[in-house]
């Protein structure tokens, strides 16, 4: 069966979400430090835990290229099916995906780093780390306002999904308005981004399935005519 963008987009999403979760599977029990942690606690698990950081690396490459073929397979799924003003929506979520993979690029650099140095240049490059993995959290909203909005104009969402992506957004936002509070020392702030970025795994989740859902019913009509 010819793939269509709606299936590659689909499949992407999930794929997406599954690889940035794996990550976290690996370095979060594994005692990554919270945003804002101290600096011995950063030296101690970098010094220690290289191998836990070297796999959530590995699992990066993977996660970059299928929010590329999300972003992509969005906008050309809906070109067509949206207004001028709703594929202007769906191009800035996918420039919101963009820029969500340079900038964490940036941070995954810099864990391999910290584990180079065995966690010594923990002072210079922890606040670095947490300065930018805070403000992803900007792009991460662009990708799912632009994107949301995309999605309801189409038909493609519905509106319980398009709820979800704005609160992500709103949450997501928030943390990186924040961002020089929750960088200079660990608190309740930092919290703010994880419940973003929990629903925004869920709302990655479920935009695959609408489009995966979406295909089928492509398919449906073209076998009836």
């Amino acid at each position: 069966m010819t793939s269509t963008p709606n299936r590659t987009a689909g499949l992407a999403a999930i794929l997406f979400a599954t690889a940035i979760v794996a990550t976290n599977l690996v370095v979060v029990p594994a005692g990554l430090p919270r945003t804002g942690a101290d600096t011995g606690t950063v030296t101690t698990f970098f010094a220690t835990h290289g191998s836990a950081v070297g796999l959530s690396v590995a699992l990066g490459p993977v996660a970059w290229v299928a929010a590329v073929l999300f972003g992509a397979g969005v906008v050309t799924a809906l070109r067509g099916r949206v207004a001028a003003h709703g594929l202007m929506w769906a191009l800035a979520g996918f420039g919101g995906l963009l820029l969500q993979n340079a900038t964490f690029t940036g941070v995954v650099a810099l864990r391999l780093a910290l584990t180079a140095t065995a966690g010594e240049a923990a002072p210079v490059l922890w606040p670095l780390h947490d300065a930018l993995f805070t403000l992803n959290g900007t792009f991460l909203a662009l990708a799912l306002v632009g994107l949301t909005i995309a999605g309801r104009s189409a038909g493609l969402l519905r509106r319980w999904h398009a709820t979800l992506g704005f609160t992500a957004a709103l949450l997501l936002v928030g943390s990186a308005t924040l961002a020089a509070a929750i960088v200079r020392h660990e608190g309740p702030l930092g919290l703010l981004g994880l419940a973003g970025w929990i629903l925004w795994v869920v709302w990655l989740v479920a935009y695959g399935v609408a489009l995966l859902r979406d295909d089928g019913r492509d398919q449906r009509s073209a076998l009836a005519a």
